[in-house]
């Protein structure tokens, strides 16, 4: 028997062959590509890594010219599937010939059983197999592998249809409604105006947002706070009344203050605080951005690659139960030999019963994200260590005892007016020790009882704004568009960074562009159905339905192109508003800030060079003699954003320059700023 076995990537593939083999394998080039080769029992075994999807979903060349093809024809045109790497597919397709048996061993989610059904179908063509398995296995290790692999299942249809439907629903909704605005906008080449069926919608939550800051009006308000001592302890009490709207009302109550304030109540109580629950995606998509300050697309990928080397658990997962059958001991046994970890450990050890914490969340596709082997000393850095960190105390924290903590809260008396203090203390650090990320720093009270006196140190009279509504976070949008239905735990973090990627949002947290705000205006104003989250949500469930095997692909993709077709409908005679609705925005996307001379500084490309640089609206007079004539060079690759800051060294304006896949970095636009040269001399 000769048995290919077909993974979704090479790390993975050369991991398999690795445990499978008990690292007695070797490796062969098929076109270019590595082929890791071993026998085992009477079987020679071939493993293969894909990169990805080897086939993507289009539209037969006819439909290819923006130009000539009206978008509404794109509804129900022919869906075709074309090769994503010619030379993967042809390597693919060599491997095929020599085999008997194919066993499927990518990711067990839509998109790797997508990947293992599209490479099945494509091997068909080639010959006849004895047999077509599937692997489906959570974790990198030898343990779950050999078990896998001695435990082959039937393919899972349903899921990569589900899969499939997706491809093809995004295709046709992102194509047709991206040419749409971009033709009617006459935005065309590189300069197209992208529309997606999960990322319009999350594009209009955020200006929605946006819009809300910039209309917000504040209004100033006063604060009240006395500090206070006992017995050489000092603490600070506030007003019982928060805000005071009036200063003169606070000035009032400020003469009438004395030296001593009289306890009238003072509570002390205990509670504990719950440890968290499992990972899922969400839920360290969300700590990664906030306690390692890592973008989910950032995050993702070094999960990824941690997963690949089996280290931790599949990271795109909704559960947030562990299964009954995870060895909790055995995890904890190699993190233990981690001096990092030896203390937490030895603590959740000691405790008479190890009960891990519960999600809401419980499906059986996956475990919850945790880790599966320590890393090789020295072997992590920077990032990738962080996270890591992150999902290994994570573990630790959910077998981890509750925190205990103490509550104060005393009412005191001064001058006729009441104020509040409240303390806190932990009294035992329980799962605190694991994951200490959000402790609290104890503040807590003096000793206190009613009807003691304490000293009054200091008044003090603060003044203070309303806030408008925070900006989205990357890790709070993340939670948002799940709690919407938005994407999926496999497509959200890269819905963000498309949108980071396209110019329509920019920085951390994050504040809509001018371009993005315009855009969202033409899909609010014009495509209503396509910016609310309502439909996107209808079809995700939908799609779920396939999976579940409750409807068919051809049901849910056939009725996604009817709500399209209502969508084009509504936007009949709409063109001409949309385009001025959009440029009005790409009119103020440009504006970099104001000139020394009065006029606006932009964004200007060259009619004779085509090179872009940054120059003032008061270039020329009416008469059309020069006026103004400063001007500043760009970088020729990026998105350009204006940061609303002056460069101190000099005055010029600082813009953030945004490139694909790359860190954004600020810059002076002086070429001869100081700041430049001292830069240099730093370096």
């Amino acid at each position: 028997m000769r048995t290919l076995i077909v993974t979704e990537k090479d790390k993975s593939a050369r991991r398999i062959a690795e445990i499978l083999s008990n690292g007695k394998f070797g490796t062969k080039k098929v076109l270019n590509f590595p082929v890791y080769v071993f026998r085992k029992d009477s079987q020679e075994i071939h493993v293969i890594g894909l990169k990805g999807h080897i086939l993507r979903v289009d539209f037969p060349p006819p439909y290819q010219n923006w130009q000539k093809v009206d978008p509404k024809e794109l509804i129900d045109a022919e869906i075709i599937k074309v090769p994503v790497n010619e030379l993967v597919l042809k390597a693919l397709k060599e491997e095929v010939v020599w085999a008997d048996e194919l066993i499927v061993a990518t990711d067990f989610d839509r998109e790797g059983e997508l990947i293992g059904y599209d490479a099945a179908e494509e091997a068909k063509r080639v010959k006849a197999f004895r047999s077509i398995k599937r692997a489906r296995f959570s974790a990198l290790t030898p343990q779950e592998i050999k078990e896998a692999f001695k435990n082959l299942q039937d393919p899972y249809l349903s899921l990569a249809l589900a899969g499939e439907a997706r491809q093809e629903i995004d295709l046709v909704w992102g194509a047709t409604l991206t040419r749409f605005l971009s033709l009617a906008s006459r935005r065309l080449g590189k300069h197209f105006l992208s529309v997606g069926r999960v990322q319009s919608p999350t594009l209009c939550l955020l200006a929605q947002r946006e819009k809300e800051i910039r209309d917000f009006k504040p209004t100033d308000y006063w604060q009240l706070k006395l500090v206070l001592a006992k017995n050489g302890q000092q603490f600070v009490v506030n007003h019982e009344k928060e805000r005071f709207f009036d200063h003169t009302q606070v000035e009032k109550i400020k003469k009438k203050l004395g030296e001593k304030g009289l306890v009238l109540e003072y509570e002390v109580s205990q509670r504990n605080i719950l440890p968290p629950s499992p990972f899922n995606t969400t839920q360290f998509l969300a700590a990664a951005s906030n306690i390692a300050r890592l973008s989910p697309a950032r995050a993702m990928q070094i999960a990824e690659d941690l997963y690949m080397r089996g280290l931790i658990s599949y990271p795109r997962v909704d559960n947030t139960v562990y299964p009954a059958s995870l060895n909790f001991k055995a995890v904890l046994s190699f993190l233990k030999k981690d001096p990092a970890y030896e203390e937490v450990v030895q603590a959740i050890l000691s405790q008479e019963k190890i009960v891990p914490t519960r999600g809401k969340k419980h499906s059986t596709d996956h475990p919850p994200i945790y880790p599966t082997a320590l890393p090789p000393l020295d072997s992590l850095r920077g990032a990738e260590k962080k996270i890591y960190d992150l999902v290994a105390r994570r573990f630790m924290a959910t077998l981890s005892p509750s925190v205990e903590v103490e509550d104060g809260v005393v009412t005191i008396e001064v001058g006729g007016e009441k104020f509040i203090g409240k303390g806190f203390r932990v009294l035992k650090e329980g799962w605190y020790l694991a994951y200490p990320f959000f402790r609290r720093k104890d503040e807590p009270l003096p000793a206190l009882k009613k009807g003691d006196w304490v000293e009054v140190l200091e008044v003090r009279f603060e003044k203070k704004q309303t806030q408008p509504p925070p900006r989205y976070s990357s890790a709070r949008l993340v939670q948002e568009m799940e709690r919407l239905g938005l994407g999926t735990k496999s497509t959200r973090h890269q819905i963000i960074q498309n949108l980071f990627e396209r110019g329509y949002i920019k920085g951390e947290p994050i504040q809509t562009t001018e371009l993005g705000m315009a855009v969202a205006e033409a899909l609010m104003r014009h495509m209503k159905p396509v910016s609310s989250p309502e439909m996107t949500s209808q079809l995700e469930d939908e799609m779920t339905e396939i999976a579940e095997q409750q409807k068919s692909k051809e049901q849910v993709v056939g009725h996604s192109r009817q709500l399209l077709k209502s969508v084009m409908k509504g936007l009949e005679g709409e063109k001409e508003s949309l385009r001025e609705t959009v440029k009005a925005g790409i009119k103020a996307e440009g504006l970099i800030g104001k000139c020394s001379c009065g006029g606006e500084l932009r964004v200007v490309v060259s009619r004779k060079s085509k090179k872009r640089f940054v120059g003032c609206s008061n270039y020329f007079k009416p008469d059309g003699k020069q006026k103004c004539s400063v001007s500043y060079p760009l970088p020729q690759k990026g998105t350009v954003a204006s940061t609303g800051e002056i460069c101190a060294f000099c005055g010029a304006p600082v813009v953030k320059i945004i490139n694909q896949r790359k860190r954004p970095w600020q810059i002076c636009l002086n070429p001869d700023c100081p700041s430049k040269d001292f830069k240099k001399e730093e370096k």
